[in-house]
């Protein structure tokens, strides 16, 4: 994720600042490797079947990449406080639906060691700025236990004044509760270990008129909308508001998501994922996705579309007129085939590098967002680090720990700058560098600490 204002001179942009690291005297072809893959994510569905890795990390350092590898570890579920007894039988839901595995009991444990396929149906309201649907989550439980509870994260808490239905699961309603970002859903149960439960999360909300502060992760501005992280997604409490620089996301690979989206004017989207279905009129269109951790989306009336191909992948630009979308585009193509080289390929069909309203440029699951307002002259650089996060955040993910952040900005980072010295040399990505490393060791006088 980078800031976007100020050419190239923002290094790891919301999600903090660290010191970088020179790049290499030589370019390589990849080599072998293979990383920890994350839960659910099966090579078998990606385009790129033959290499039957995570990852090929290339050219980059062996000591650096043993210390990736060495963290990108599953999430650690959260540990039980209470633990019930007794194993009663399953309960019967309602009239024409499976019987339930929900047993009576309680555990206090939630995990996101949780297999969850996702499938949204949403209408969305252009002109009002208004989103209502609903989420279903068929969750399978593999965490190793227990547990009573899933904790589903949105940005809709705290941007979109989130509004909840009646939270169903298998059929009976539930007390689910919002707290900041997390929708806290009980499970009128025990779900025991293997077993599966659909949870129903109805939902509307609003989405912001401005891309100040947070707001453009959830908005309609200049013409555009913006929605990302905004799927109640199984996760953990995590405060929205933080003190530094970061982001406030946590969350595990989905195996399948699947939105059906309405709409109440014709808008051209740029999504994770492939849209499948569209009506005659525009105005309903199906969207599938597999093995993401988001379904981010972005949609204008008047989005432009160019595409090229680059060996077997579809590089998409779209774009508003008036907005550089040729230099989006030569971006993209040139990062698709340096960063191939370095770092194996591509994990999906078709990048999409879209135009947002606004607010910082930001990666999502085959899709880089370019905000609104970008400096041309960044556009190189800033297209090719929200790429580089298709290796470092979507293939290679870091444990749940503090710090993981770390391993997916400074890596995406460095892939950039390795990108970025080929285009413009030695002399000048050390002449960055020194700015960067000078404006990082100036700002740790005013560094929180959690």
């Amino acid at each position: 994720t980078m800031r976007s204002a100020s050419a190239n001179t923002d290094a790891v942009g919301e999600r903090g600042r660290l010191a970088q690291v020179e790049a290499p005297d030589r370019e390589g072809p990849a080599q072998g490797g293979t990383a920890t893959r994350p839960p659910g994510y099966d090579p078998a569905m990606l385009r790129h079947r033959a290499s039957g890795s995570a990852i090929q990390p290339g050219a980059l350092p062996g000591a650096l990449l043993a210390a990736v590898l060495a963290l990108a570890i599953l999430p650690h579920p959260v540990a039980a406080t209470t633990i019930r007894a007794g194993l009663p039988p399953a309960t019967a839901t309602p009239a024409g639906q499976a019987i339930s595995r929900i047993i009576p009991g309680s555990v206090n444990r939630t995990s996101m060691a949780i297999r969850a396929e996702y499938a949204v149906d949403v209408r969305l309201g252009f002109a009002a700025r208004s989103l209502r649907g609903s989420v279903t989550i068929t969750a399978r439980n593999g965490s190793g236990g227990d547990i009573d509870r899933l904790e589903l994260n949105t940005v809709m808490g705290p941007l979109g004044a989130l509004r909840l239905g009646t939270v169903t699961v298998d059929g009976k309603p539930v007390a689910a509760r919002l707290d900041d970002q997390t929708i806290i859903v009980p499970l009128g149960g025990v779900l025991p270990l293997a077993e599966t439960a659909v949870v129903m999360v109805p939902f509307s909300a609003t989405l912001r008129s401005t891309t100040t502060g947070s707001n453009w992760l959830f908005a309609r501005a200049n013409g555009i909308v913006d929605l990302y992280r905004w799927i109640p997604w199984v996760s953990r409490r995590t405060p929205f508001d933080r003190p530094t620089f970061g982001d406030p996301f946590v969350t595990p690979v989905s195996p399948r998501v699947t939105l059906r989206l309405r709409t109440d004017t014709r808008l051209r989207v740029a999504s994770t994922g492939e849209r499948t279905a569209i009506s005659a009129d525009g105005l309903d269109m199906t969207i599938t996705a597999v093995n993401v951790r988001d379904l981010v989306l972005a949609a204008a009336a008047d989005y432009r579309t160019t595409q090229v191909w680059v060996g077997d992948t579809a590089v998409r630009v779209m774009a508003r007129p008036g907005f550089p979308a040729a230099a989006l585009m030569r971006a993209a193509t040139s990062a698709v085939r340096k960063l191939e080289s370095r770092l194996g390929p591509y994990p999906y069909r078709i990048l999409t590098v879209v135009q947002t309203a606004g607010g910082y440029g930001m990666e999502g699951p085959g899709v880089a967002w370019i905000p609104t307002g970008v400096v041309t002259a960044n556009i190189p650089y800033l297209v090719t680090h929200e790429m580089a996060h298709q290796w470092w955040g979507h293939q290679l993910i870091g444990a749940d720990k503090q710090g993981s952040t770390m391993l997916s900005e400074t890596f995406a980072q460095y892939s950039a700058l390795l990108v970025m010295e080929r285009i413009y040399g030695k002399d000048m990505i050390r002449k960055f560098l020194k700015y960067e490393l000078d404006r990082y060791l100036r700002a740790r006088g005013g560094e929180l600490i959690e």
